[in-house]
């Protein structure tokens, strides 16, 4: 693994509106939390990354208080954050240039959700040629409903996306397995 950012993805309080339905990996806070703690404590680069949706009644919309960052996820002063609009990190920021910028050669992914944003970021920094690890407990989603009305829960859908994930775009591993390596 060359230079190392972490990358929080839409760890906001907008995720906490019933109006997503169940969610699984009630622990996906407290993973990031502790991955946040590790690269700070060793001064490796930390990213996030702020969804600003243009859809009227989304709870993530700029002016609604499920913009902000959650607590645990809260930008450190001196660390950089991308707002976009769509699902991917890189579509709309510079966030691609100022990880080549920056000699950043890989991202360990985190945040929400694991069907969207998080999958589609993962998706394109492997596409860019990035070195990347998504980590599978530090990551969630919710309940959906398929086409055709299919009910699909939210640790299916988890553990789907991850298995098309893993070795295609990126290493998909736990924050200790994670951890484990960098100590």
């Amino acid at each position: 693994m060359g230079k190392a950012a972490l990358l929080s993805i839409d760890v906001q309080k907008g995720f906490d509106d019933p109006s997503w339905g169940l969610r699984n990996n009630p622990d996906a806070e407290a993973k990031i939390a502790l991955l946040l703690s590790v690269w700070r404590k060793n001064g490796f680069s930390v990213i996030h990354v702020q969804h600003c949706s243009v859809e009227p009644n989304s709870p993530l919309r700029p002016e609604s208080p499920g913009n902000e960052f959650k607590d645990v996820a809260m930008p450190h002063p001196g660390e950089k954050v991308f707002t976009k609009t769509v699902n991917s990190a890189f579509i709309g920021t510079r966030l691609e240039e100022y990880l080549q910028e920056n000699g950043i050669e890989s991202l360990v992914i985190a945040g929400l959700t694991t069907d969207h944003c998080v999958s589609t970021s993962t998706r394109m920094a492997g596409n860019l040629g990035f070195d990347v690890t998504l980590v599978s407990d530090a990551t969630a989603t919710f309940d959906r409903k398929g086409e055709d009305g299919s009910y699909y829960s939210a640790d299916q859908i988890h553990k789907i996306h991850l298995a098309s994930l893993n070795g295609e775009f990126c290493t998909v591993l736990t924050t200790n397995e994670l951890l484990s390596e960098i100590e």
